[in-house]
């Protein structure tokens, strides 16, 4: 019998009932042939990789991470519930030492999924990886945490809620925002100002592989997770880097996803986007479930793969090396870069447009990060939607300092009912939330 040098946890959620549309990119057959392929493989019988059943998220959970407007059970389904059940069930099984990593291949995906939430974006609708370590934080609270998030659209999402989080370091490299929804990721998207350098993008050409994709996970990625020392990393492993996806422009093959994964060595890794449903998500699954139960993945090729007709042209190379020096400097240079963009304000106001493409929304936003030299500093939203919806959202960081507790709670209670439809608030110290 085969054993796993890591021992692994799968949790596998389909979602058969919830899809966007029957023939809608998105849907329950993304996962039916990831599970045909690895059972067709003979997974289920190595030792050492055991499949879990997810658990339910409740509205709390949803809470510590979100605004849902007007509230969570309005936007939400039960297969939004059960998604971000299944990664926590996975990151509860690496926490308590079931096993050594773990990986929920869960649907809806989530890394699209902003703080504030009207509906549907980017096929997300809660943000997943935040709900599951959100939900672990409250066990194990001084965890240090890296997000490397490797789906080829910018993770928008994840961003905007880690932006001011000098505790969870937000890694994207994603095709270039210039070329592919959402239109964000760029390299002075660099954090909110208790977090400044701690959220970086890299954006990348059309038609990078296997070459370019190993060659930043080796000279920028790596570097950056040796100096930063997180207790925990997170792949977020959308899969639509894919040659064959239907969605992108991308060259990544089964064996990079591999390869990325093995170098990598994820703790915890969360299915994301990836729409090759036969040609890409069965092979590249297969790929990451080896690579991180440390076993050999080098027999793992998709049909069709050519690896000539994938290489990467000289310009590419070129391009995506200067990138990376430029990358990398950013990150090592990023206290004197903070003494030049945020040293001596109180205030950094961050004002932008965020579009519903699914549901056809469009959200008017104002953030609020106030200075803090004691914690991350108290933070607030005003948000309008063409829906009809204008909320106030005030959040209290998880380190808050007493006066930052209580000007969030003197903030929450002073304001007018009659100038906004809905007014939250997130106690992250006392994890307590409330809404009028």
């Amino acid at each position: 019998m085969i054993k796993a040098r890591n021992s692994l946890g799968l949790v596998f959620f389909p979602a058969f009932d919830w899809a966007i549309s029957p023939t809608h990119p998105e849907r329950e057959e993304r996962l039916l042939y990831t599970k045909d392929q690895l059972f067709e493989e003979g997974v289920e019988d190595i030792e050492g990789i055991q499949f879990y059943n997810p658990i339910i998220a409740n509205e709390k959970d949803i809470q510590r991470v979100h605004f849902c407007v007007p509230d969570v059970e309005s936007r939400l389904t039960k297969s939004h519930f059960i998604s971000a059940g299944g990664a926590i069930r996975a990151m509860e099984a690496k926490m308590k030492g079931e096993v050594d990593k773990a990986f929920a291949m869960v649907r809806p995906p989530g890394h699209h999924a902003q703080r504030v939430v009207y509906g549907d974006r980017g096929f997300c609708v809660i943000n997943v990886e935040a709900v599951m370590l959100e939900r672990i934080r409250q066990e194990y609270r001084d965890l240090r945490v890296a997000i490397i998030d490797t789906d080829c659209h910018h993770g928008d999402g994840t961003q905007d809620i880690y932006w001011n989080d000098k505790d969870t370091l937000f890694i994207s490299f994603h095709q270039d925002g210039r070329t592919l929804y959402p239109g964000t990721g760029f390299l002075d998207e660099f954090g909110g100002p208790a977090a400044y350098g701690y959220n970086i993008n890299i954006p990348l050409p059309a038609g990078t592989s296997d070459e370019g994709f190993l060659y930043l996970l080796d000279h920028v990625v790596l570097p950056i997770l040796e100096e930063y020392k997180p207790d925990i990393i997170i792949n977020s492993a959308g899969q639509d880097n894919h040659y064959t996806d239907p969605l992108t422009n991308m060259n990544f093959s089964a064996q990079g996803y591999a390869q990325l994964n093995s170098k990598l060595d994820p703790d915890i890794a969360i299915l994301e986007g990836g729409y090759s449903i036969e040609g890409a998500l069965p092979y590249v699954n297969l790929g990451i479930v080896l690579a991180m139960a440390g076993l050999d993945y080098s027999h793992v090729r998709e049909p069709d793969y050519n690896e000539e007709g994938l290489k990467q042209d000289k310009r590419t190379s070129e391009y995506i090396k200067e990138l990376s020096r430029h990358v990398y400097k950013r990150w090592e240079n990023r206290e004197e870069l903070w003494a030049k963009n945020i040293k001596g304000r109180e205030n950094v106001i961050l004002k932008r447009q965020v579009y519903y493409d699914t549901d056809g929304i469009l959200e008017t936003q104002r953030q609020n990060f106030i200075v803090c030299n004691k914690c991350s500093g108290l933070n607030t939203i005003d948000s309008q939607s063409d829906s009809g919806y204008h909320i106030y959202a005030i959040t209290i960081p998880r380190d808050g300092c007493p006066n930052c507790l209580d000007q969030g709670y003197r903030i929450y209670k002073n304001a007018s009912p009659g100038a906004y439809t809905d007014v939250y608030l997130q106690d992250r110290i006392n994890d307590h939330y409330c809404a009028k």
